[in-house]
């Protein structure tokens, strides 16, 4: 079993060995058969990550549901939530997603999403492996998948990054430097990196000179930053190509400071009527930011309801209380987006994912067969308490993605999950790897893009072998 500092370890030693790596050389060809990109669907990708493992069960693909009452059997009850119509004829979602509900039409529900069993069920490895397409630790420093979007497509808008992460702390909480470990641009180089706003009412901030400073002395101490850069020993620390990436990666940001597209970052100018649509919290802002920067030219933009150990999704006690709450975090600010990108002729070209790590389960720790630890104590059988009434521990044998926009069809389904437990997904699974082909087809990138790293081969998929599920495009 690999533990938390195993991990991380290998992590950090990928990490460091990389800054050392030459420039990733774009490959041709595989063997004999030239890589031929797709048509683009979508120019730009939203992700908006469910952190923690949201149960499927509890909010896009509901199964048998009894209230809580002491002595309920584990047995009888799967959702904890009753389910409600949603705007596609005969398909239903879970109460406390109203708002989604009315505007599922727009979107295909992928029901069997599945995940490996990795031997321990850490949300760090399964974030690392959703977010990279790779399952830690690797050789490299795998780039995470908006740097893919920035290295092969560049910007949309050369002024504004290409690459945003919003919502995600990444100093001051569990687990924070696994969760560094693949929210960067690995051996792309600094400059395909993600720009990070954790919080985005301040988000302004980050595109303006330090308070009280001058334009001028902002400029001086710049160019002797740069200098800095340039002095340092490359033999010792980073190759003379990741250098260059940070330099270029100043670069771009000197360049958003001075330009008017940094008032996109700036949520408050929007009208008050629009702000309160979004403002259930820090998610809810986040999805407000992603349509502002889309709006601008930003190619990927991630929203995370945040991954904080047994906070948000990660509901191992008092799990229906916790998703009680998180419906309305998400609900509202979703459907917002949803409603704005299509009147404002965005949807079309551009791909709304929800996702997340895995799902969870009362009683199914990993899936059957699974070697994992349980990761909760709660009853097997018969619940007594309230606190162990939700879904407690990791399921990774079937999951539900959600796609809008970006040539997908709409008010489609696909795939499914046994209906009693274990609900393993039953029909035409989709792996990891296939999911990313899928997104990387309706962006315009090959799954079989490939760059060379010392002379070996890395793919944007793991190998090259992610086929992108061709059911769900329009």
């Amino acid at each position: 079993m690999n533990t938390r500092r195993e991990l991380l370890k290998g992590l950090a030693a990928a990490a460091t060995a990389t800054l050392a790596l030459p420039e990733p050389r774009a490959r041709a060809s595989t063997g004999s058969a030239q890589i031929i990109h797709p048509a683009a669907k979508a120019d730009s990708i939203i992700v908006l990550w469910m952190a923690g493992g949201m149960a499927a069960p509890d909010t896009f693909d509901p199964k048998k549901y009894k209230p809580f009452e002491p002595g309920l059997a584990v047995a009888d009850v799967i959702s904890t939530f009753p389910a409600i119509p949603t705007a596609i004829d005969g398909v239903q979602i879970v109460d406390g997603l109203p708002e989604i509900a009315k505007v599922l039409d727009r979107a295909t529900l992928i029901r069997s999403h599945v995940q490996p069993d990795l031997g321990s069920i850490l949300h760090s490895r399964h974030q690392y492996h959703w977010h990279t397409g790779y399952v830690p630790p690797q050789t490299v420093a795998c780039p995470h998948l908006g740097a893919w979007m920035s290295r092969v497509l560049g910007p949309r808008n050369p002024v504004m990054p290409a690459f945003v992460n919003i919502g995600q702390r990444l100093e001051g909480i569990g687990e924070n430097e696994e969760i560094k470990a693949f929210t960067t641009a690995g051996f792309f180089g600094s400059e395909y990196g993600p720009m990070n706003l954790p919080y985005p009412e301040q988000a302004a901030l980050a595109v303006r000179p330090p308070k009280g400073m001058d334009p001028g002395r902002f400029a001086s101490r710049y160019e002797h930053f740069k200098k800095l850069v340039k002095a340092t020993p490359s033999a010792a620390f980073t190759s003379d190509y990741h250098q260059e990436s940070m330099l270029r990666s100043l670069e771009n940001a000197h360049r958003l400071l001075g330009a008017k597209e940094r008032e996109a970052f700036d949520i408050t100018l929007e009208p008050k009527e629009v702000l309160e649509q979004y403002d259930t919290g820090r998610f809810g802002r986040g999805c407000l930011l992603a349509r502002r920067l889309v709006e601008n030219g930003a190619r990927y933009v991630e929203v995370t309801t945040e991954y904080v150990p047994f906070v948000h999704w990660d509901t191992h006690e008092r799990g229906h209380e916790t998703v009680a709450k998180l419906h309305r975090e998400i609900d509202r600010p979703i459907a917002t987006l949803i409603r704005d990108l299509e009147s404002r002729g965005l949807l079309d070209r551009t791909l709304v994912v929800i996702a997340s790590e895995f799902s969870r389960d009362m009683i199914t720790e990993g899936q059957p067969g699974s070697t994992a630890s349980d990761q909760a104590s709660s009853p097997k059988d018969f619940l007594q308490l309230p606190n162990h009434y939700g879904q407690h521990r990791h399921f990774t044998g079937g999951s539900t993605v959600v796609l809008f926009g970006g040539g997908v069809k709409k008010g489609f389904v696909y795939g499914k999950t046994a209906d009693e437990r274990p609900c393993m997904a039953v029909e035409n699974p989709v792996s990891v790897s296939d999911l990313h082909a899928t997104l990387f087809t309706a962006m315009g990138i090959s799954p079989k893009m490939v760059y060379d790293i010392e002379n070996r081969p890395f793919y944007a998929t793991e190998d090259g072998k992610g086929k992108p599920v061709a059911a769900v495009f329009a």
